[in-house]
């Protein structure tokens, strides 16, 4: 699996849109028009600036701690796709009361197919996170609508077609025997790079590298990683 099946203990409590005081908001929404918020970010800074952005929408009612759980849409806010993230993504899919969006900075090799698989189902660039974005990206959630940069969107749906041409030619060697997570670490160790590096590029932890790497050696009944690059080039895979 993709995404880890629990949510790590050792990751930082969430940080959750809080109102003051004197305008705490519980998980009923001022207005029947309004859309329930909760922002997940353990970066202070970035928390702070998301939340300030959505206070100003009379659209949107920021939920606080106690009543995140019930939020139409849930924000999560990173620099990057761990595994701390995948667990809180995992997480939030589990809750039917909510929806998620991912407001990243950057997203690497392999890492948007894992954050689909994870149940995100609208993403944001952070650089891109203004106010009239941020506004879009949460009614798009709470419609039950996708939202992805272009550039995105044309990877995505570059992946959907392979699946769709390996169901329909299950004996196509370049589609059918490798994923496109296997192919990107394998591409990535055939340019020399260790499993330090691969994690660190695709966003996945040292473990998921190695079972990955492993699974492909295993399948093909092939000897080492160097037998799988040669055996992937040789057959077009990568």
């Amino acid at each position: 699996m993709t995404c880890p099946e629990q949510y790590s203990p050792a990751v930082p409590a969430p940080r959750l849109s809080v109102q003051g005081p004197s305008m705490h908001r519980t998980a009923r929404s001022d207005r029947p028009d309004q859309v329930t918020v909760a922002v997940y970010a353990a970066d202070p800074v970035l928390h702070v600036g998301v939340v300030q952005q959505l206070r100003r929408r009379p659209e949107i009612s920021l939920l606080d701690e106690a009543d995140a759980e019930q939020a139409q849409a849930s924000l999560v806010v990173v620099d990057a796709v761990d595994d701390d993230v995948a667990a809180l993504l995992h997480r939030l899919r589990h809750n039917s009361a909510t929806r998620t969006g991912l407001v990243v900075g950057t997203l690497g090799a392999g890492a948007l197919q894992r954050v689909i698989e994870c149940g995100v189902s609208a993403v944001l660039r952070r650089a891109e996170a203004g106010q009239d974005q941020l506004l879009h990206l949460v009614l798009a959630i709470a419609n039950g609508e996708g939202v992805l940069p272009g550039d995105l969107l044309g990877k995505l749906l570059t992946h959907v077609g392979s699946l769709q041409r390996s169901a329909l030619d299950p004996r196509s060697l370049s589609l059918s025997t490798l994923t496109t997570r296997e192919a990107d670490m394998l591409r990535l160790v055939s340019e020399g790079l260790d499993t330090v590096e691969i994690a660190r590029k695709t966003a996945y932890s040292e473990r998921t590298v190695k079972n990955v790497l492993h699974e492909i050696i295993t399948r093909l009944q092939l000897r080492n990683r160097a037998h799988a690059v040669g055996y992937a080039l040789r057959n077009g895979l990568i």
